[in-house]
């Protein structure tokens, strides 16, 4: 539907204005200013616009009080109450019912809001604003190809409203048209340059070009004009981090959060910053924050287990992740996470059925192949042990622990060429003591007691502390003295 909208938004593009149509530097009447509250405007924007506009009716105690219920701030109707009234002749009255809607979009009863918004509509199907207040339902529901046919048609009937075409640059903007995004936010500034939303839009759609320097110019100038937005901060956070500038990243979270404490985005984005920067203690501190403020947000109890695993808190990650199946049984991720704390307290049939679960999910996940089969190593599976570790090294030929594990496989069903082989991966694409050590304890029971001698070397020049190696080396001298011998005529 998205897409069929699309082609007929390129066809009005230079259409000319229809006679009649609404204009959106008009003065407001009483039923739009409901519907662009409830459609979102803020408040300030909708109070500089009233100051250079004015408003169309009478603003007595009852407007007032249906626009307060709509979602009108004390500011707004300060406003509203001190500015010029200039009658044009449209409908004066403010509409209880759109009162109603408005109320139920702060509630975030959407259908209930949809369900009077699109009587509505159906009653008046020539009222922009009505079109752009369903827009905004939609788009809280996720159905951002509806919300693009109802901004559409907000915009045909009232082309020069500004927020219009700045809900359009959004839409586009979750729909993957960063370019598209970009002009429709350059249209709303163009008729409104102190826009700050078509500034935040504008800067998304940047910032989805990977242009990271000028989205922040353009929530900067956001910002200028409407200082206290935290949804601005926000963004500013989630480009300032893509910039690997964590110092400010954290704080555009922390000022967004100080501007909107319920705003569980903010305090899950700053947790992922913390993972980031291995402050796990903080982290675990904001998603329980997050999860506080939004308990049914699986991807905040995903990210807590997966951070609790990472710290080595691995009853709580077990206990995290099983409270989030049990609420979302649909839920795919964290089985790797849990298998790992399973296999840390060498509970490894457990971690065995995690992991056949990752693998469910991730085909093709080299490490979650790897990791089941070095569990069942450790069970004496061998057999099922080689096919997985065959298949990890199959999908991940650079990993050094895959050629490892297979190499310990083959070496345990005595087919000591091919671990020989694995082993001889394993320290070429990881040069370590340890691995030219396995390689040697594979040449020795081969029998190549030179070779086998040469990696003992390696091994101990690399960590000369150990005294394992030296004692092998010693082991070894025996063995070759002992062989020799045996070899005497």
């Amino acid at each position: 539907m998205l897409r069929k909208s699309l082609i007929l938004l390129a066809l009005g593009l230079f259409a000319l204005p229809a006679l009649g149509e609404q204009s959106g530097s008009k003065p407001a009447d009483c039923s739009q200013l409901m519907a662009w509250v409830a459609g979102g405007v803020s408040n300030q924007q909708l109070k500089r616009r009233v100051e250079e506009h004015g408003i169309s009716f009478v603003p007595n105690a009852a407007a007032a009080k249906a626009l307060t219920t709509a979602g009108a701030g004390p500011e707004l109707i300060q406003t509203i109450q001190t500015s010029k009234v200039v009658p044009d002749g449209a409908d004066a009255s403010c509409p209880p019912r759109l009162a109603l809607a408005g109320e139920m979009i702060r509630q975030k009863r959407y259908q209930e809001a949809q369900s009077i918004l699109q009587k509505m509509v159906t009653a008046d199907p020539g009222n922009a604003s009505l079109h752009f207040a369903l827009g905004y339902v939609r788009q809280q529901q996720g159905d951002w190809d509806q919300a693009f046919d109802d901004y559409s048609d907000a915009r045909d009937l009232m082309p020069s409203f500004p927020e219009t075409h700045g809900r359009l640059a959004y839409v586009f903007y979750h729909s993957g048209d960063a370019n598209s995004a970009i002009a429709e936010a350059r249209t709303a500034l163009s008729l409104d340059p102190n826009n700050a939303e078509a500034y935040r839009y504008l800067g998304l759609a940047l910032f989805a070009n990977t242009q990271y320097s000028a989205a922040l110019h353009a929530f900067r100038e956001s910002l200028a004009r409407e200082p206290n937005s935290a949804e601005v901060y926000y963004d500013m956070g989630i480009t300032l981090r893509d910039q690997r500038d964590m110092k400010g990243a954290e704080a555009a979270y922390r000022k967004a959060i100080s501007l909107n404490p319920q705003s569980w985005e903010a305090h899950n984005n700053l947790g992922v910053l913390q993972h980031d920067l291995k402050n796990y203690d903080g982290a675990i501190a904001e998603y329980r924050q997050a999860k506080r403020l939004a308990p049914q947000e699986a991807a905040i109890r995903n990210n807590l287990g997966n951070t609790y695993c990472d710290k080595g808190d691995y009853d709580d990650a077990i206990a995290e992740f099983h409270e989030l199946f049990k609420m979302d049984a649909g839920w795919e991720r964290g089985h790797d996470c849990v298998a790992k704390a399973y296999m840390a307290k060498r509970d490894y049939e457990s971690a065995i059925d995690e992991l056949k679960l990752a693998i469910l999910q991730n085909p093709t996940g080299g490490a979650e192949h790897r990791v089941l089969g070095q569990a069942l190593l450790l069970l004496h599976q061998d057999k099922e042990a080689l096919h997985q570790l065959l298949i990890a090294v199959e999908l991940d030929p650079d990993s050094p622990l895959a050629h490892h594990y297979l190499a310990t496989a083959l070496f345990g069903a005595q087919d000591f060429e091919r671990a020989e082989t694995e082993f001889r991966q394993a320290a070429r694409l990881e040069p370590t003591a340890s691995n030219h050590y396995y390689l040697a304890a594979c040449l020795m029971s081969m029998g190549r007691y030179d070779d086998a001698m040469a990696e003992l070397e390696i091994a101990a020049r690399m960590e000369p502390s150990r005294n394992l190696y030296r004692a092998r080396k010693e082991e070894l001298l025996k063995l070759m003295k002992a062989s020799a011998a045996a070899n005497l005529p």
